[in-house]
């Protein structure tokens, strides 16, 4: 069965020009000039990804999408938005959406993009643990000592990468480019700033779990019992 992508996005020229490039990549479209009716399908009938235009009639995409991550957490979802600045950028990947692009854009690049989108969030019925981390991938659920951590979205994916990656120092590009998206490679702030927050979660003070290589990235260095 091909991949199902919802596509939300009020101009007709824009939407034809989308569908016609991700369906001859195979994938089935579905699409919706408003981000109400987008929901409810997102909730009835949950697609393989969906992407998102901000600028919609009723209710914008930003809310929409902090709206679906209040019960869904796994769906990896694209915004395609005209608003270029940095903020907007920033405002878009913490409402909860895995990569940003921005209009206008080329066929080629969006496609990529969708099948990089797709492979990076692909569920994994896998069950990890360390020392005392469990990470159910299936179900988007890591706890500490039998208890649940309550993680952000962008969270649960830089603490499930770093521990898939235990094996070596991930540098911070790589993790900005896998966690935030190629319009985000560069940006720091947004890093650091999650890291510090995990850290705190965690009970980390950065040599237990997450720890710091300098000038380079970071390590999940949790004893592992798998």
């Amino acid at each position: 069965m091909n991949e199902r992508i919802y596509v939300v996005e009020d101009d007709e020229n824009i939407q034809e020009i989308i569908k016609l490039a991700l369906e001859s990549n195979g994938y089935e479209i579905r699409q919706f000039d408003n981000a109400i009716d987008a929901i409810v399908a997102i909730h009835d009938d949950t697609p393989d990804m969906a992407i998102f235009d901000i600028m919609l009639p009723e209710l914008d995409g930003i809310s929409a999408i902090k709206k679906i991550r209040e019960t869904n957490t796994t769906l990896p979802i694209m915004v395609l938005s005209a608003k270029d600045r940095e903020i907007d950028k920033v405002k878009g990947l913490d409402s909860g959406c895995d990569d940003y692009m921005t209009k206008p854009f080329g066929v080629l690049e969006l496609s990529a993009r969708v099948r990089s989108l797709l492979r990076r969030t692909k569920k994994e019925e896998k069950l990890i643990k360390t020392a005392d981390l469990s990470v159910d991938k299936s179900k988007h659920i890591i706890k500490k000592n039998g208890e649940q951590l309550e993680l952000t979205h962008k969270e649960y994916q830089l603490l499930v990468y770093l521990i898939d990656n235990r094996e070596r120092v991930v540098e911070r590009e790589e993790l900005l480019n896998n966690i935030w998206g190629y319009d985000f490679m560069g940006e720091s702030r947004a890093l650091d700033v999650h890291i510090r927050s995990l850290r705190s979660k965690l009970g980390d003070d950065g040599s237990h779990y997450i720890k710091t290589i300098r000038s380079v990235g970071y390590r999940f260095i949790g004893d592992q019992n798998v």
